[in-house]
C-alpha cells in the first residue's frame, strides 16, 4: 500500500521555494521559514505569486512530485509535473475504453455521487432529529433517488449531465439547512462558482479545488492521463478525468465544509470581499482550512471495495489504481467510491 506523505501548502503570497540539496526550502523576504526533505513530500500546492526556482521545479519533476499553482483565491492556474511517464499502451487503452464504455462510467459515477449525497444528508438527519420531518429535505432525498433511476435510462452523456445538474440544484437548495449551528454568521442561497459570491461558496470552491488537484496527481501517478475524461467535456488545460473522478467524492469535501461551519472553525474575519462581489478566503482563512484538511486526510476509513482500512488521503490513489485496473482489463467494471 502506498505511504501517505505530506502535501506542502504554501499560503503566504510572498513565499519563494528553492532547492538545497535534498531539501525543499521556503523563504520569505530572504529568511528561511521551512526546510523539509523530499523523501517526505508527495505534492506541493502554491498559493503564492513569487513561485519556485527552476532548480526546485527540476528536482520535483525528477522525483515525480507535482507542483500545483493556485491563485490566492483558490483558482487552479497550472501544474508542473514534467514529462508524461507511465505506460503509453495504458493511455491508448484509456481512450479506447472511454469511447467504448464512457456512458456506463458516467452513469455509475453520477449514481455513486447521488447515493453519497443521500448518505451525507442522512447523517445530518441522524444527528439532528428536528430536521427529520423537514419536507424540503425529504423531497430532495426523493429527487436524488429518482435521479439514480433516470441515469440508467439516459441514452447519452449529455442526458446524464442534465440529470446531474437538476439533482445538484435541488441538493444545494437545502444545503443551508444542513448548517445546524445557529451561531454560524453565514447563509447559503445557491451555488455560485466563478466567482463564489458568499463565504460558504468560497470554502466549497476552495476545497473542491484541493480535492481535484489530488485526484489529478493520483491519476498521473498510476499512468492515466488526467486530461482525458469520460464525462466532462475535453477542454484545453482542464484535468477532465480528475473532474470526473472527484464527483463521487464531493460528499467528503461537502461534509468537511459543513463541519468547519458547524464547529465555527472559520468566521467572518477569514474572508475578503472584492468590489466585483466575489468572496475569497484570506490568508488566515486558507491556513485554517488547510490545517484541518491535512488532519482530515490522515483519518482512517474502511474502503468499501477493498474492505481494508486506509487513510482518507489515499482514496484518490486507490480509486485511480482501480480505474487503471479496469482500463487494463484486470477488472470487469470500475468500482466507484460508494458509501453504504
Amino acid at each position: 500500500m502506498r505511504k501517505l506523505l505530506n502535501t506542502i501548502y504554501v499560503t503566504n503570497e510572498q513565499a519563494y521555494l528553492t532547492l538545497d540539496g535534498e531539501n525543499l526550502v521556503c523563504r520569505i523576504e530572504g529568511a528561511e521559514k521551512l526546510r523539509i526533505p523530499f523523501e517526505n513530500i508527495e505534492n506541493v500546492v502554491c498559493f503564492n505569486y513569487i513561485g519556485c526556482s527552476p532548480a526546485l521545479m527540476g528536482k520535483c519533476v525528477s522525483r515525480t512530485i507535482p507542483i500545483n499553482f493556485i491563485s490566492p483565491q483558490g483558482k487552479f492556474l497550472a501544474k508542473v509535473c514534467g514529462e508524461t511517464k507511465g505506460n503509453v499502451f495504458l493511455r491508448v487503452a484509456q481512450i479506447d475504453k472511454f469511447r467504448e464504455a464512457g456512458l456506463r462510467l458516467a452513469q455509475n459515477t453520477m449514481a455513486a455521487k447521488f447515493n453519497n449525497t443521500r448518505q451525507l444528508i442522512r447523517r445530518t438527519l441522524h444527528d439532528n432529529a428536528a430536521l427529520r420531518e423537514d419536507e424540503r429535505i425529504r423531497a430532495v432525498m426523493d429527487v436524488l433517488e429518482a435521479g439514480i433511476d433516470k441515469l440508467f435510462e439516459a441514452q447519452n452523456i449529455e442526458e446524464v449531465m442534465g440529470i446531474e445538474g437538476n439533482c445538484a440544484q435541488n441538493y444545494f437548495s437545502i444545503f443551508d439547512s444542513l448548517i445546524t449551528n445557529q451561531k454560524v454568521p453565514f447563509t447559503f442561497e445557491f451555488r455560485s462558482k466563478r466567482p463564489p459570491l458568499d463565504p460558504i461558496n468560497a470554502v466549497l470552491s476552495f476545497v473542491y479545488t484541493l480535492l481535484t488537484s489530488e485526484y489529478a496527481a493520483a491519476l498521473e501517478t498510476v499512468g492515466l492521463d488526467s486530461y482525458i475524461g469520460f464525462c466532462h467535456a475535453l477542454r484545453s488545460g482542464r484535468a477532465s478525468l480528475a473532474c470526473d473522478m472527484v464527483e463521487e467524492a464531493r460528499c467528503i469535501a461537502e461534509r468537511f465544509v459543513l463541519t468547519l461551519l458547524n464547529l465555527q472553525v472559520i468566521g467572518e474575519k477569514d474572508f475578503e470581499k472584492q468590489v466585483s462581489g466575489a468572496v475569497w478566503l484570506n490568508e488566515e482563512g486558507r491556513r485554517k482550512v488547510l490545517t484541518r484538511w491535512q488532519e482530515k486526510k490522515r483519518t482512517d476509513m474502511v474502503h468499501p471495495f477493498l474492505k481494508e482500512k486506509i487513510p482518507l488521503g489515499l482514496l484518490p490513489y486507490v480509486q485511480s489504481n482501480l480505474l487503471a485496473k479496469y482500463v487494463r482489463g484486470d477488472l470487469e467494471a470500475y468500482p466507484s467510491y460508494l458509501i453504504k
